[in-house]
């Protein structure tokens, strides 16, 4: 996977621009950051995921997941982009963008979920 996928995949969900976090490349909602590039590892930034969850992400693909020092204490965990999936990616944007995002956007996109 590419930043240039990450953006596409990104840009599904509403409010989603397309910014900059510590001179990297960032995914925001209306200024808020949903995700970001590390390129020290070539890793995304995965917002909103609690310590418990963290562990088991590591024990299931440590070839995908990590987490630096740095990182230990906040509730995100580190994703290698040459590794990540859409189908695993997913699921942590659609989370984190529901923090987000405005409450009708997040209405909206669980009316068409629905409906799917």
């Amino acid at each position: 996977m590419t930043w240039d996928d990450v953006l596409a995949i990104g840009l599904k969900l509403l409010h989603i621009e397309a910014a900059t976090s510590y001179g990297t490349p960032a995914l925001k909602v209306r200024g808020k950051l949903m995700t970001r590039l590390r390129a020290e590892d070539d890793s995304l930034v995965l917002h909103s995921v609690p310590p418990d969850e963290r562990e088991i992400l590591f024990a299931a693909d440590p070839r995908v997941f990590h987490i630096t020092t740095h990182y230990e204490g906040y509730p995100a965990v580190l994703g290698r982009l040459a590794a990540l999936e859409t189908v695993s990616l997913w699921p942590f944007l659609v989370r984190r963008w529901r923090e987000v995002a405005p409450d009708r956007a997040v209405a909206s996109f669980d009316a068409a979920q629905a409906k799917s």
